[in-house]
């Protein structure tokens, strides 16, 4: 079912008042507080208690949270000898030099020194890290390339912006410039991307929006300006594109505990990806007081044991998945779920676990299986040298291993965010195998494992130019695409 939030056109007009503009036009930084709200510091995917916990269990040698430091230290980009490689302007996609991976690996530095120095007290990670972000900051005049912008924008928006929440308040840090970045360089695309006007608006896959969703929620904390918060909650239950809830996940199996995942007959790589993404997004509006892990009775639970499931080498059911493609909104359809890239792996599954098991005494039993077979979760430059090996930050062995909550803790925690009406003419989402919720996704038969392949990685070049120059992007030629080249494209994205 399609929720919705009656403040949703209050919260657009909110967004636009704090400097949201369409592609071609430049914006300026925006870093007030709506009255009357506040921001817990940190408070991303890390806050100070999660952060104290980390450093306890490294300094008591508990064995996970031990194992996952050596894998961060292990990690080249962690070194405080990492220099930064700023550039004027980043390029992903279309014709121009392909520069975004210096973006990716400054970025992933940042927040690895940072979160070294978090754990162990070592300030010189912490005067990397901070280095790293004061240069791109003093540095960065635009972002562009093809449509592929809006993966660096929305990707690596919200990995920056975390590495900046870890910084707050240390010695030497521009935090007013590191804001200014974001918020006129990534929250533009991201914008553009969330409220599109090109193409179907079914036509991206979910990835595209969750990434768009992670930025503007990481840079709404960040800045302290809710409205960029509330308008990813808002999107979450409401979006138009298939970064919202009930479109990421569109078919929902309650009698075995399972539900489909929007890009299951694509590929299990960009389905893992995507995991991991609304997995950001769930933390982090935790993290302020908000439970969108609980929505729609828990609906993320049920598709990362479905994820988990399948790339397990088990099989799960699967619904026809049917799309409008393209700028002529041509009908598509997947018909069997994609083997392509099944039994691979992104760090993904630590942070879910672990909520929903240690924080709220659910069950996920898939999501175990996987936890256990992965090992100690990586991150960036652990998974590939190409982009979807940083598109995850990582570390989840070491970040969200938790104990056990009490009943107290549970009775704490933020309640599910609920919207106010259903969206009226939008027919209900869950699947055609329904029954009670909650059920152990154990109960679906069991098939025999299937081989690993390696990480795809994000997105490939091949759809309509955009340009940049000093920070403006725009569209070039006109967004074209053919009907017969729909799927193909598509499939790049």
């Amino acid at each position: 079912m399609t929720l919705q939030i009656s403040r949703r056109s209050m919260l657009k007009a909110a967004g636009a008042a704090t400097g949201a503009v369409g592609i071609g036009t430049s914006v300026a930084a925006s870093r007030a507080t709506a009255a009357g709200t506040s921001f817990a510091h940190p408070g991303m995917l890390h806050t100070r208690v999660d952060l104290e916990r980390m450093a306890a269990k490294v300094r008591s040698r508990a064995a996970r949270q031990t194992a996952g430091l050596a894998k961060l230290t292990a990690n080249r980009h962690s070194q405080s000898t990492w220099r930064p490689n700023p550039q004027a302007i980043v390029v992903r996609g279309g014709g121009g030099v392909q520069n975004f991976g210096a973006l990716y690996h400054d970025v992933h530095a940042a927040y690895q020194n940072a979160l070294r120095w978090k754990i162990t007290g070592d300030t010189a990670h912490a005067d990397t890290a901070r280095d790293i972000c004061n240069a791109w900051s003093g540095t960065l005049k635009g972002i562009g390339g093809g449509s592929e912008v809006t993966l660096l924008a929305g990707t690596y928006g919200y990995q920056f912006a975390n590495a900046g929440e870890l910084l707050r308040g240390y010695p030497g840090f521009d935090l007013a410039r590191f804001q200014d970045m974001l918020v006129k360089h990534f929250y533009p695309v991201n914008r553009h991307m969330m409220y599109r006007k090109t193409n179907c608006i079914g036509h991206y896959w979910a990835n595209w929006d969750l990434c768009t969703m992670a930025s503007i929620m990481a840079i709404g904390i960040l800045c302290d300006d809710r409205a960029k918060f509330d308008e990813t909650v808002d999107y979450f239950y409401n979006g138009e594109g298939n970064g919202s809830l009930a479109k990421a996940i569109p078919y929902v199996y309650n009698d075995v505990g399972l539900a489909q995942w929007q890009e299951s007959g694509r590929d299990q790589a960009h389905t893992m990806m995507g995991i991991g993404l609304m997995g950001t997004i769930c933390e982090m509006a935790w993290n302020q007081g908000v439970d969108l892990y609980g929505a729609d009775d828990s609906r993320f639970r049920k598709a990362c044991e479905y994820v988990a499931r399948y790339n397990l080498g088990y099989e799960v059911p699967y619904t026809t998945y049917t799309w409008t493609n393209g700028v002529h909104c041509v009908k598509t359809e997947e018909t069997v779920i994609s083997e392509g890239g099944r039994g691979g792996g992104r760090p993904v599954c630590e942070r879910v676990y672990n909520h929903y098991v240690n924080r709220r005494g659910m069950a996920m039993p898939n999501t175990r299986e996987m936890v256990a077979r992965a090992g100690v979760e990586g991150g960036g430059g652990d998974y590939g040298p190409n982009s979807g090996g940083f598109d995850e930050l990582g570390f989840g062995t070491l970040l969200y291993t938790r104990d056990k909550a009490t009943a107290a803790d549970t009775a704490a925690s933020p309640s599910p965010s609920k919207p106010t009406a259903a969206k009226p003419g939008t027919p209900a989402s869950s699947g055609p195998s329904q029954s009670s919720a909650g059920q152990s996704s154990g109960d679906v038969s069991a098939e025999g494992r299937k081989g690993a392949e390696d990480l795809a990685a994000t997105g490939a070049s091949g759809l309509p130019l955009w340009t940049a120059a000093t920070g403006v992007t725009a569209v070039a030629g006109g967004l074209l695409l053919l009907r017969r080249r729909g799927q193909a494209r598509r499939d790049a994205e």
